[in-house]
């Protein structure tokens, strides 16, 4: 009854429209925070990513929860495709450090492709003007392990080097998410290529 009750309210969340209070033209929030990268800690900082190119910066609720699981796998397996386009992909979190080791180097997962942030305390999300629910305990994700923590609305910014949101995309299944996303970046691609 719990699981169901839980799904349920994850799927409210990520269900809901791309409510951010930030829009296409806005400055994208700078943030340095931990992350992991195919298992291993590090400070990831956007600043210092967006030197190299786009970056589609996923906001996503929990690691090892159902759509999560599929948004992840996803942008691993379009992974060339992103990089095709010039864009680096991150994912962000309130997740802790420890299950987004493990998470980031999961090969059904994010395959040790992309780095995901750890946003513990939800500041990275609130920054970028996100909805944070606190869906309370008891909660375990799809490995049968509680879900500590509250969960952000799943929305995907993508932010060019001048730092500047070029797109925003929310309110779609994981699948359709990183799909919008990967148009996005080729459609930058492209006009960028012929500027």
């Amino acid at each position: 009854m719990k699981r169901m009750m839980f799904a349920a309210l994850l799927a409210s969340v990520i269900a809901l429209p791309a409510s951010a209070a930030l829009k296409e033209g806005d400055t994208a929030p700078a943030f340095q925070a931990q992350a992991s990268f195919a298992g291993k800690a590090l400070t990831y900082s956007l600043k210092d990513a967006l030197k190299k190119g786009p970056v589609v910066v996923y906001f996503y609720p929990s690691a090892y929860t159902g759509g999560c699981n599929i948004q992840a796998h996803t942008f691993a397996a379009n992974h060339e495709k992103f990089v095709a386009a010039g864009a680096t992909v991150v994912g962000v979190s309130l997740d802790s450090i420890t299950r987004l080791n493990t998470f980031s180097a999961d090969p059904d997962y994010c395959a040790g492709k992309f780095p995901v942030v750890a946003d513990a305390d939800g500041k990275i999300a609130k920054s970028y003007d996100l909805k944070i629910q606190d869906i309370g305990g008891g909660h375990k994700d799809t490995r049968g392990i509680e879900i500590d923590h509250a969960v952000t609305e799943r929305t995907t910014f993508l932010v060019t080097p001048n730092g500047k949101i070029s797109s925003i995309v929310g309110g779609l299944s994981p699948e359709a998410n990183v799909e919008k996303a990967l148009e996005a970046v080729q459609h930058l691609s492209v006009k960028t290529s012929k500027s």
